[in-house]
């Protein structure tokens, strides 16, 4: 059996304005109806698999158990990082779990925001690269290159590669090309795209890092020694964590060991690095449309709306990416779109919370988003999940009007508890200890309308909470 460990900490801010610090592209249907991180644990399930481990962030702890639900996978075990300190760290973690139960073990580490659509060629590949990984090698996953990408790093082999996924040795691991070099190196034949995806055991992986990397085994088993669990997931204690260097595994362990072996995959392959590869997965004809998208007279153009009901329009666009969000929007060369990076820190530095907040907060229990903002006054749409409920709390500088739209809430205010059905309404009067729940089968919907001095999300005092946030 092969455990995948799939990472999903990151941010993927050449995304922007989809994907954002506060809810990253991993957790976003990009391409079909399923999330990038639902299709990658789809892909790595089924027979020779063993149930996932995930290493992911706190804030995103809750969004991974319900896609993974949603997708009818069950978790091995969620590892949180108490801070985000690149792959070597993470890799590190989910191996020394494993390590614990069973040392001889397979495990794949795979990225939870690629695009493989041909998931029996992908895993044909994994199983031809397990002889490999029998003899001790630790095992890399080279994409067969159609372009001379200049946005991925490259694997050297000794030879061209052949069409009988043999394990090859890695001669080299190449940083990203300038335009020139990178065409010379697809002439070539020798060099394949580096896609971060690897299979080794669970032994000769822990072997590797003690080796190559002995203070980070130190810091990461102390994190998980000193591990508690909360709900179901495994928090790594950050006082250890902290001392890990935040370093990638390719840096830290793969180019200082003697023992890799490289299998070429020839399918299909993305990380959707920014918006021009999404629009290569996307396109049909050189148009890229998606959700209320029109175009006339465009070419090479990718026009995307999520937003329900606003309509985008493009006319006679040449090589142009646009993107419409409820709170933003991105215009762009389909050449420039490496570039987005620099937006997002422009915005930053204008204290933009467009820059990194999403414009639905996703919580535990559901999501919320903000429909209308004024001065003494908030407008929110609030979507509770099944069986879900919200903390038991009060405010010190707002009261609240909740209209029920969608199913039915059970609502306690101070020492009374009722059930509101559609299209009635409760009054939450300024200092009142209050909580809604959706008792029902179906998501709860409601409109809530704030009115106060302050309206900020931080003025919430928890008296209890199903999801340990008090």
């Amino acid at each position: 059996m092969i455990t995948p460990v799939l990472l999903c900490g990151g941010s993927g801010t050449r995304l922007w304005p989809l994907s954002r610090k506060s809810y990253p592209k991993q957790f976003s249907p990009l391409i079909g109806d399923e999330s990038l991180f639902q299709a990658s644990a789809r892909r790595l399930a089924g027979d020779g698999y063993a149930a996932p481990v995930v290493v992911t962030a706190d804030a995103f702890r809750f969004i991974v158990t319900e896609q993974l639900a949603e997708a009818g996978i069950a978790p091995g075990a969620v590892l949180i990082e108490p801070a985000g300190r690149d792959t070597a760290p993470a890799v590190l973690a989910a191996a020394l779990h494993l390590f614990a139960s069973d040392p001889d073990g397979v495990m794949l580490v795979a990225p939870s925001d690629h695009v493989i659509p041909d998931t029996a060629a992908f895993n044909a590949t994994v199983q031809a690269a397990l002889p490999a990984v029998r003899d001790g090698r630790l095992v890399t996953f080279g994409i067969s290159p159609d372009r001379p990408e200049t946005g991925y790093g490259y694997l050297e082999l000794a030879a061209a590669p052949t069409d009988d996924l043999t394990p090859l040795p890695l001669k080299a691991f190449v940083e990203k090309p300038d335009a020139e070099t990178a065409q010379g190196m697809l002439d070539e034949g020798r060099y394949l795209w580096n896609a971060g995806i690897f299979l080794f055991s669970v032994r000769a992986i822990v072997a590797a890092y003690r080796s190559f990397a002995p203070d980070m085994v130190t810091a990461v088993q102390g994190a998980l020694d000193g591990a508690q669990s909360d709900l179901g997931f495994t928090r790594l204690a950050a006082d250890h964590w902290d001392a890990a260097p935040a370093i990638s595994i390719d840096y830290a362990v793969m180019e200082k060991a003697d023992n890799l072996s490289v299998v070429p995959f020839a399918g299909r392959w993305s990380d959707l690095g920014d918006w021009a590869a999404v629009w290569r997965e996307t396109q049909d004809g050189g148009l890229s449309l998606s959700g209320p998208a029109t175009a006339l007279d465009c070419d090479n153009t990718l026009l995307r709306s999520e937003v329900e009901g606003q309509a985008i329009v493009g006319i006679g666009l040449t090589d142009i990416v646009a993107i419409a969000m409820p709170d933003a929007v991105l215009i762009a060369h389909k050449d420039r779109t490496q570039d987005v990076k620099q937006a997002v820190a422009a915005l930053k530095q204008k204290k933009a919370p467009q820059a990194e907040a999403f414009p639905k907060d996703h919580r535990p229990w559901g999501w919320f988003e903000s429909l209308v903002v004024g001065d003494r006054f908030q407008v929110k749409r609030i979507v509770v999940h099944p069986g879900a409920a919200l903390s038991l709390q009060s405010h010190h500088h707002r009261s609240e009007h909740w209209i029920v739209v969608q199913g039915t809430a059970k609502v306690t205010v101070d020492d009374e508890i009722r059930l509101i059905s559609e299209n009635q309404s409760v009054y939450i009067p300024l200092g009142a200890v209050h909580r809604m729940e959706n008792p029902g089968k179906v998501p709860m919907v409601l409109i809530e309308v704030q009115t106060g001095s302050y309206l900020g999300e931080d003025d919430i005092i928890r008296y209890e909470d199903v999801y340990a946030r008090t």
